[in-house]
């Protein structure tokens, strides 16, 4: 899988003027993080979802915000009214409502982690000769013609309905990287696809 994402092989690591880390410049070669020197567990995957653009960040943030001052409260008041209702061991809402809170920390949990590992990317260096994270890609495909335009994102800003794809697809990864004319094969669960990429873009 080629990871590749923000543009000038010249260009370095430079100070975020945001809070979240800034994400580092890659060029056409792998390079990686010092974060990325962990598990094998899919590391370049990991690397792509890390980035992600500042609106997605502070989404993120605010999504947190939530969850910690109004959904965590009013699920504690679910099992304190669960309890109030009698035996314990026989008491199904109170079970609900003890899975339900469990569900929502570790929501909270996984959201803090995706926060921490967040590298905002800056709009003003990225290129449209070689398709990137947040690059838009009008392709078509070689066999039934048909034409499509995708925007690659990370995964939590993937919105399939607003035509935005996670970095993680296996369409988005074989666009990245890729140049306006390059022809790609695309493994899919229905088969393989041909698609050329027509223009890249960036909105």
């Amino acid at each position: 899988v080629l990871s590749v994402f923000l543009l000038r092989p010249e260009m370095h690591e430079k100070p975020c003027p945001r809070k979240p880390k800034c994400a580092p410049i890659l060029g056409s070669a792998p390079v990686q993080s010092p974060h990325s020197i962990r598990k094998k567990q899919s590391t370049k995957e990991k690397d792509i979802m890390a980035y992600m653009t500042q609106e997605g960040y502070d989404k993120m943030v605010a999504q947190l915000r939530r969850m910690e001052t109004i959904d965590r409260p009013a699920a504690s008041a679910a099992i304190a009214e669960a309890r109030d209702k009698g035996d314990l061991s026989e008491n199904s809402e109170y079970d609900a409502a003890k899975e339900a809170q469990g569900m929502l920390e570790m929501k909270i949990s996984n959201l803090k982690a995706a926060i921490a590992d967040a590298k905002i990317i800056d709009p003003a260096m990225l290129r449209t000769d070689v398709v990137q994270i947040l690059s838009t890609v009008e392709m078509r495909n070689t066999k039934t013609g048909m034409v499509m335009k995708y925007t690659i994102v990370s995964e939590s800003e993937a919105n399939l309905r607003e035509g935005k794809i996670s970095s993680t697809t296996p369409i988005a990864q074989g666009l990245l990287g890729k140049k306006v004319g390059d022809v790609v094969e695309v493994k899919i669960p229905q088969g393989t696809i041909s698609l050329e990429i027509l223009s890249i873009s960036i909105n």
